[in-house]
């Protein structure tokens, strides 16, 4: 099975969909035993900082052809934590609720992210944005990129 790495990040300029900004979403996807790296990048209209994130790691995931052992960074607590602290399985238990909570945000999003990630050997790691992490900051740089270009 093919051992991928891919950093994600997303973002946007003023974190309101109802009003006018953009968003973008960056990806660096590593396949070490090759030596290989491919970058993507792409920006939006009337977003939000939560959905660049999570269609940054879907994007990510739909960029691979086969079954693989994935590793994926992202800075996004948001992302993360919905995997490591079990947010997914507590959402799905709930009908892709917050239960009593009320209405999950960005729920087709979720499903579709659910849905990718078990399709892979997949685990999630988080790694401090804007700090000392070359890919990282290069998956940063292209979401600025993707906004500038808008």
């Amino acid at each position: 099975m093919k051992e991928i790495i891919i950093y994600t990040d997303g973002g946007c300029r003023g974190n309101d969909s109802s009003k006018d900004n953009v968003g973008g979403l960056g990806i660096v996807l590593l396949y070490p035993a090759k030596n290989i790296v491919k970058e993507y990048k792409e920006g939006f209209y009337n977003t939000t900082n939560n959905k660049m994130e999570l269609l940054a790691v879907i994007k990510a995931l739909q960029m691979l052809k086969e079954r693989c052992k994935v590793t994926l960074y992202s800075d996004s607590a948001y992302v993360v934590n919905a995997f490591k602290q079990g947010w997914i399985e507590g959402w799905k238990k709930k009908g892709w609720t917050r239960g009593k909570s009320g209405e999950l945000k960005n729920k087709e999003l979720w499903i579709e992210l659910d849905q990718l990630s078990k399709k892979h050997d997949f685990t999630i790691e988080k790694v401090k944005g804007h700090a000392n992490d070359k890919y990282n900051n290069r998956a940063d740089e292209l979401v600025n990129q993707a906004m500038d270009a808008l």
